[in-house]
């Protein structure tokens, strides 16, 4: 501190900044002549807070990383729920209904299918896949606890940790490992996902582009299969979830190795074995721990991975029997068939969003105990405070109820969201 405002410092406003300060940082703004000092340096609590995007709220790198996080919890749940809107939004003006209306969607939504469909939809996906970047996670924590290092840390996932291609794994006693890729002369010894091209008649678990030895749903132009087959299908099967191949795998494989590492082309994984954790340096599909840090920077930490997760669209594979007058109409057929691939499209996009608001919700109620507790545990052992400090703790004691606020009502909007999208997806036959 310069002379000069050390001396200010011991004459009365001076004295004054330095109690107003230790009781309520807001104080000072109303005495003349010492707000505007205490302005400039940085002593009075800033005029945005959470709720604003604002997370500079005390000066401490730890406590603010905590208000960081609030503030990427919020945005993060409003572009969910954004999202689905707008994909709920689409299929409405698909089938004329109002946007928003949940009521008139599913109304014309299960109008349209009756109007095209004998019977009723049957739709299967594989549940998306969330994954986390642990370099990622590693270093938000690194910049809420300075004793975090990225370098050398790892997360614990519980589930499968990806490496990058062609690197060398130990997955542990815990973990086997498995690889990710095309498969040996297409022939996959594990599970397909994708094409799998039949050039003897097999079963099909998915949509059959070829010929079907038995009752096809849906036939193109040709008088070809083009849907589920409950017989032999003979030709290309698109599945609509990782299954065996007993043709040509096309897709993406998933297989376990002969020898201890995967070709260079594919993708090695290490997948934890019950609700055992594997160290993880890549991307976890499943539950992250963090390394242990400050309190506060881990209530943070395992928010973030939530934050961050990135949820893949799943293929749907949709089976249903037109009605004979539709399937009759070559235009009508091509019309309800180009209908329904933006249908799952947007149902698709919907089931991510859906996945990524899971994880989010789950964790929006701990975030704000857990955080809320371990801010006061900081600044109660935060020790000998200078005025700065001093100051960095009164406003973040006056911020933290407003931020765990945010959480919380962001949490909320995610469940009521949630519940609308599980409706309007469940008189389809989404679930």
């Amino acid at each position: 501190m310069n002379r000069k405002l050390r001396g200010l410092l011991f004459t009365v406003p001076g004295i004054a900044l330095g109690i107003i300060s230790a009781q309520s940082c807001s104080a000072a703004k109303a005495l003349p002549g010492v707000g505007d000092l205490a302005k400039q340096c940085g002593l009075v609590c800033p005029d945005t807070g959470v709720a604003d995007g604002n997370a500079s709220i005390s000066g401490i790198a730890s406590i603010d990383g905590f208000f960081s996080t609030c503030v990427d919890f919020q945005t993060t749940a409003t572009g969910i729920t954004d999202g689905i809107q707008g994909e709920l939004d689409a299929i409405a003006a698909s089938v004329g209904a109002a946007a928003g209306d949940s009521a008139d969607l599913k109304a014309k939504l299960a109008a349209k299918i009756k109007a095209n469909v004998d019977g009723s939809l049957t739709v299967k996906y594989q549940p998306p896949e969330c994954t986390v970047s642990a370099k990622a996670t590693l270093q938000a924590q690194a910049k809420c606890d300075a004793s975090v290092d990225p370098g050398s840390a790892s997360v614990k996932c519980q589930g499968s940790c990806t490496a990058k291609a062609g690197v060398m794994v130990d997955c542990g006693a815990s973990a086997k490992l498995s690889c990710t890729g095309t498969a040996p002369m297409l022939k996959c010894s594990g599970t397909c996902q994708g094409e799998c091209q039949l050039d003897a008649a097999a079963s099909c678990s998915g949509t059959c582009n070829g010929t079907c030895s038995g009752n096809c749903s849906v036939k193109d132009a040709s008088g070809n299969c083009a849907g589920s087959c409950d017989g032999m299908c003979k030709g290309s099967c698109q599945l609509s979830a990782a299954a065996t191949c007993s043709g040509s795998c096309k897709g993406s494989c998933t297989y376990q190795p002969a020898m201890a590492m995967c070709d260079a082309s594919a993708q090695a994984h290490c997948d934890a074995t019950g609700s055992a954790q594997v160290d993880c340096q890549g991307t976890c599909t499943g539950q992250v721990t963090p390394p242990m840090a400050k309190a506060e920077c881990q209530a943070s930490a395992k928010a973030n991975a939530s934050i961050k997760a990135e949820c893949k669209p799943p293929s749907l594979d949709v089976q249903f029997k037109l009605l004979a007058s539709v399937s009759g109409d070559a235009m009508g057929t091509a019309t309800f068939q180009s209908w329904l691939e933006g249908f799952k499209l947007h149902v698709s996009n919907i089931l991510a969003f859906k996945a990524k608001l899971d994880g989010l919700a789950s964790v929006g109620g701990d975030l704000g105990a857990s955080g809320e507790a371990a801010i006061k545990g900081s600044i109660n052992a935060i020790g000998d405070l200078n005025v700065k400090t001093t100051v960095g703790v009164g406003c973040a004691l006056t911020e933290l109820p407003k931020a765990i606020k945010v959480v919380t009502d962001a949490a909320a909007t995610l469940t009521a969201t949630g519940k609308t999208t599980v409706d309007v997806l469940g008189s389809v036959g989404v679930s």
